[in-house]
């Protein structure tokens, strides 16, 4: 007997595993997932093209495939708070749409402030080398290793830039973490509004080489949209 739906439906997400090639978030086109899970292109195309009708893959503009909203929703991590991701979703599916890149809401965990990423399974990156943690952090983690020849490891320079987030309300990382993304990412604020502490940061990956104008302008209106729940009394 042949393997049931279900499981070849699993081979094609387990395709997604360990990436593309490169170092970036794994995209994959129709051929690359026959390829990987043995399955004759036909049945790869139309498994591929049922994930997408579901949301757990999305097409991009280059004709290749990633991971989608839905299943990265299904993944989120448990540091995130439940009600603060629900009210981002809106925002964070227009942001990827708009932007062609992966949109994401970040917030603080833990005694060590980690910066968790809501929608890839609680993935923890390098707070001083990411735009998510420029928004967050209020001063540079004791620590600053090198993740790139571009990662910024000196505090005071680090200090510097926190500074400006807080003032301009924008962090933009451009290959510190990864080359070849760049990452943009502006605060989701609670009560205070304009002046109070951010409670996540809202922000998109992107290929380097993409124009930031409008990036930046999308970045900042999706931020804006995001209305936290209120605190419980």
């Amino acid at each position: 007997m042949g393997e049931s739906v279900t499981g070849r439906l699993f081979s094609v997400l387990d395709a997604f595993e360990g990436g593309g090639g490169g170092e970036g978030p794994p995209v994959l086109r129709p051929t690359d997932i026959a390829a990987r899970t043995g399955l004759p292109a036909p049945t790869a195309l139309r498994l591929v093209r049922e994930l997408v009708a579901w949301g757990g893959l999305e097409r991009g503009a280059d004709g290749g495939y990633r991971l989608g909203l839905r299943l990265r929703v299904l993944g989120a991590a448990a540091p995130c708070p439940r009600g603060l991701l629900d009210a981002a979703l809106p925002a964070l599916r227009a942001l990827g749409a708009r932007t062609g890149g992966h949109a994401d809401l970040a917030v603080l965990a833990g005694p060590s402030a980690d910066v968790v990423l809501c929608l890839v399974g609680g993935d923890r990156p390098p707070p001083h080398a990411t735009a998510y943690g420029k928004v967050l952090l209020a001063a540079p983690p004791a620590e600053l290793p090198r993740h790139t020849r571009h990662t910024v490891v000196s505090p005071g320079v680090l200090a510097g830039q926190l500074a400006r987030v807080r003032a301009t309300g924008l962090a933009l990382c451009a290959e510190e973490f990864r080359l070849g993304e760049v990452t943009v990412a502006a605060p989701v604020r609670g009560e205070g509004g304009s002046g109070g502490t951010p409670v996540g940061a809202l922000g998109v990956t992107v290929s380097t080489g993409v124009p930031l104008d409008r990036v930046v302008a999308a970045v900042r209106a999706a931020a804006a949209q995001v209305r936290p729940p209120e605190p419980a009394p």
